[in-house]
């Protein structure tokens, strides 16, 4: 349904038909900073700034679809206590604003760590981020992520480097124990980038490189 590589982009600020762009204190920048020095997008943020690769007349069947990106971040938030980041974010004709690869700095873990959660914002279930212990993110590595939004039952999964984390899995009634409905809404529009929502983080600034971003009806894998 959607993929993108960078490669046959000009390096320098990005500019494309395909897909739009949505930044406020950020920007996107096609350089040449993967992995063989393949070109990758570069987005970078000051504060609680966001930048984001936007995908817009996205309309999956059955409003279910998977989704691939290979991503490295090179510092996440130590401060404020629960800094909260949002990597990719689907919204549509409903309220709720579904966010599949996202995290927080939770102090109460090892001293302060930064870990992965799924999360969502508005609508009946308002904003929370289902984190886990056992999915700290990190920084400085490439990764390939992919997810699943599957529509029977409001069902986001997760894959790191290939492995399942079912321990992220959240869905209509097991979602961070919230005790109303999560409903995914009508999908219509993806974002791929980085936002923080608190002000005055610790670092001041962020950057995170993407590449080989895909959408499909069926899973894509990491070796493609």
């Amino acid at each position: 349904m959607f993929c993108e590589d960078f490669q046959t982009l000009p390096t320098g600020g990005a500019s494309t038909l395909k897909w739009g762009i949505d930044t406020e204190h950020g920007t996107l920048t096609v350089e040449r900073g993967g992995r063989d020095g393949q070109k990758v997008l570069r987005v970078h943020t000051e504060g609680n700034g966001r930048a984001f690769l936007k995908v817009d007349d996205f309309t999956p069947p059955g409003n279910s679809f998977f989704g691939r990106v290979r991503l490295r971040v090179k510092e996440f938030p130590v401060a404020p206590d629960w800094a909260h980041y949002t990597l990719i974010e689907a919204t549509g004709d409903g309220p709720e604003i579904v966010r599949p690869l996202g995290g927080q700095y939770v102090p109460e873990v090892d001293g302060g760590v930064a870990l992965w959660g799924v999360g969502a914002d508005g609508g009946p279930t308002g904003d929370w981020t289902n984190w886990r212990e056992s999915a700290p993110s990190r920084a400085g590595v490439w990764q390939c992520l992919e997810w699943r939004m599957d529509a029977t039952d409001n069902r986001i999964s997760l894959w790191f480097d290939g492995v399942a984390k079912p321990d992220l899995t959240v869905s209509t009634h097991d979602h961070g124990g919230n005790d109303v409905d999560f409903v995914f809404p009508r999908f219509d529009t993806l974002k791929l980038g980085w936002q923080l929502y608190q002000g005055n983080p610790t670092p001041a600034a962020y950057d995170v490189w993407l590449d080989d971003i895909a959408l499909s009806t069926q899973r894509v894998g990491c070796a493609t």
